[in-house]
């Protein structure tokens, strides 16, 4: 892929930070002044200085910055060569400025180790996918293929932590199964998972939901408002959009608190849980 880069000074950090110049979505974001607000939100309010936090397809670094600026020991999982060497510079410039320090995996979590292909998307390069077995989505055919390594994410990271993110365009479910010791020692944990039934591999939607709520994880969507819900309310509300663009960001807590927002918006999640289907 195009490695170029730029150095933007997004507002809602202050400091220098490293996006691919070529980037139609994250890059720009990032360059008009942030990246992901709402969950960028939730993302602060749980991390404390000391604490161990993992993120699972850490792309150039935003929340991986975001976790060494408060304080914590962010362990973060890129593969792809060229983006991984962009999020290990933003690490650095963040260690500059916050306490936390940055550990960077260039692997993508999987619940095995080995190699394996990522097909690379040509302009949002926030949606490169690992694929297995000669599957390839439609939406990315023709796409540049690399070979890239694959770990068990207990293999990289002891527990407990206190924040795990999961962004693996599709790997989630796989990337949990190769975190179930991390899991298993982290009884108080926040979570941010995007939850994307298209692109999902090793389960359908509803086993990745089941998962999560065996697991013990009150759910909820990552947005300014966010309010618990069933697994019946995310599918229902997931699959009523675009086949292939219906994925959305979930917002998970067990053993903290799940309502961290302000007092206004825990009234509009409240409100909301009545409204929505």
């Amino acid at each position: 892929m195009d490695a170029s880069t730029k150095i933007v000074r997004p507002k809602a950090l202050g400091f220098e930070f490293e996006v691919l110049a070529d980037d139609a979505i994250i890059g720009p974001a990032i360059e008009r002044g942030s990246w992901a607000d709402h969950e960028t939100y939730l993302f602060r309010a749980h991390v404390r200085p000391g604490m161990k936090v993992v993120d699972l397809g850490a792309n150039i670094g935003w929340f991986a910055v975001q976790g060494v600026l408060a304080g914590a020991e962010v362990h973060a999982f890129e593969p792809v060569p060229a983006i991984a060497d962009v999020c290990e510079r933003n690490l650095r410039r963040a260690e500059a400025h916050g306490g936390g320090r940055g550990i960077l995996h260039r692997v993508a979590a999987s619940d095995h180790a080995g190699r394996a292909t990522i097909l690379l998307a040509a302009k949002n390069h926030g949606d490169n996918r690992v694929v297995e077995g000669g599957e390839k989505p439609r939406d990315l055919a023709g796409a540049e293929e690399i070979s890239i390594e694959l770990a068990r994410v207990d293999e990289r990271v002891q527990g407990p932590v206190g924040f795990l993110k999961i962004d693996t365009q599709g790997s989630e479910f796989l990337a949990l199964q190769g975190a179930r010791e991390l899991l298993a020692a982290s009884p108080r944990l926040a979570m941010l998972m995007e939850f994307w039934p298209y692109a999902l591999r090793g389960a359908k939607p509803e086993q990745l939901l089941e998962f999560l709520f065996q697991q013990g994880f009150t759910i909820g969507k990552a947005t300014e408002a966010p309010y618990p819900m069933s697994a019946a309310r995310i599918l229902k509300q997931t699959l009523a959009r675009d086949p292939v663009r219906n994925g959305i960001d979930l917002y998970l807590t067990r053993g903290v608190p799940f309502h961290v927002e302000s007092p206004k918006n825990r009234l509009r999640a409240f409100v909301r849980s009545l409204k929505e289907p």
